[in-house]
């Protein structure tokens, strides 16, 4: 049975993160079916982190499609362009969101949001597959440490697809 340490939260963001990506490269290493590795690398992501919503989205007939995820009911579906996810997706790129109040066109699955970072999942041509989506209940929850973590955690993930 493959188990998960707490990781302590005093220690420097980098160091959060390589451990967050050694216990995501422990539990998936020696499962395929990629339902699984995501839906326990969203329970790790969430719990690790005590955030508020983790989960992906995966381009479905030109739609953002909600797949496995952690936490309250989500939006099932979004089209690109729209909202952080739809923009993240549309433009390929991490998005930070320090207020989403804030930002035009947010997409509000749920009111307990508060800031947001979204990431894009990238199949070996570089085109957006799908998206990383994490929500925190706190104001500027995500930061550049945040983002560089997260995006070393998907580029791991970019390969179990």
């Amino acid at each position: 049975m493959i188990t998960t340490q707490t990781i302590d939260k005093s220690l420097p963001k980098k160091e959060i993160y390589q451990l967050l990506l050694e216990q995501i490269t422990s539990i998936t290493s020696d499962e395929e079916d990629l339902v699984a590795n995501l839906s326990n690398i969203c329970s790790i992501l969430k719990y690790e982190m005590n955030w508020f919503w983790v989960g992906f989205y995966h381009v479905k007939q030109n739609e953002l499609v909600l797949g496995t995820f952690q936490g309250p009911v989500a939006c099932t579906r979004i089209k690109k362009g729209k909202g952080v996810c739809g923009i993240a997706w549309e433009k390929n790129e991490t998005v930070v969101v320090p207020n989403v109040d804030l930002f035009e066109g947010h997409i509000a699955c749920s009111s307990s949001t508060k800031s947001e970072i979204v990431l894009p999942l990238r199949n070996n041509k570089n085109e957006c597959t799908g998206v990383l989506d994490i929500d925190s209940e706190y104001l500027s929850t995500f930061d550049k440490e945040d983002k560089v973590g997260l995006e070393l955690i998907v580029n791991y993930i970019n390969q179990l697809f």
